[in-house]
């Protein structure tokens, strides 16, 4: 039986997936601070209002207001998909109430709503709510289980270990996720330039491009040049 593609939006990209994310499945997005996770989890947002479907938008981070200005500079009318898209901005320091709302009020939501896509973005201050690193794992475990039995495709943006720029904060999501999508700054032998390229490290169930591709960011969009090479 063939499964259903996602596209993500960003042509480059949706090549490298060999067309898109599979439907319900899971993706990371990983990736050092100014690598666009924000953007690419906006971008695969914006791609499922335009083709119809109902999005849900966790903010753990930007604020609502800010993450409307970014789509409104990239001239996206949100106003224009009404009640298919929801935005909501969760305070990670109230440690119930940020917890209640993704384990209990989250699953209720996609529902209720018909979401077929869902973005939390960073689920890394998700992680961070638990200090006992067993705890964390048990939670996010309980999480992508409760997820798995929803109708939607769940996209995740994650900051990298600081010690390992090729890992997730808490090295918990890359095993987690069907797809793993790594965001990284590339420098120039003669540190004259700095390039931002992507990998998808890994994809189950899929064939995939295995290489390391650049990508730009514009005002607009997002180009990825799954034709170009950076070596």
């Amino acid at each position: 039986m063939m499964v259903r593609r996602v596209k993500f939006g960003v042509e480059g990209l949706d090549a490298m997936l060999s067309g898109g994310l599979l439907e319900r499945s899971i993706c990371a997005l990983v990736g050092t601070y100014g690598t666009g996770k924000t953007t690419f989890g906006l971008q695969f947002a914006y791609e499922g209002l335009r083709q119809g479907e109902t999005v849900i938008y966790i903010s753990l981070e930007e604020r609502e207001e800010l993450l409307r200005a970014t789509m409104a500079q990239k001239g996206w009318d949100t106003e224009a998909f009404g009640d298919r898209f929801y935005l909501l901005k969760l305070d990670p320091t109230d440690f119930n109430l940020a917890i209640s709302s993704i384990k209990s009020e989250l699953p209720a939501l996609i529902k209720s709503t018909g979401a077929s896509r869902v973005i939390i973005d960073p689920i890394s201050l998700f992680e961070g709510l638990f200090e006992d690193a067993s705890d964390r794992r048990r939670e996010m475990f309980r999480l992508i289980e409760v997820m798995r039995d929803e109708d939607c495709t769940l996209a995740l943006t994650s900051e990298t270990d600081t010690a390992n720029a090729d890992g997730s904060k808490y090295g918990l999501v890359e095993y987690l996720a069907d797809t793993v999508i790594l965001l990284r700054y590339i420098r120039s032998p003669g540190l004259t330039e700095v390039h931002l390229a992507l990998e998808v490290v890994k994809m189950r169930r899929s064939a995939h491009s295995r290489e390391i591709k650049p990508f730009e960011i514009f005002q607009d969009q997002i180009m990825v040049y799954s034709e170009a090479s950076l070596f």
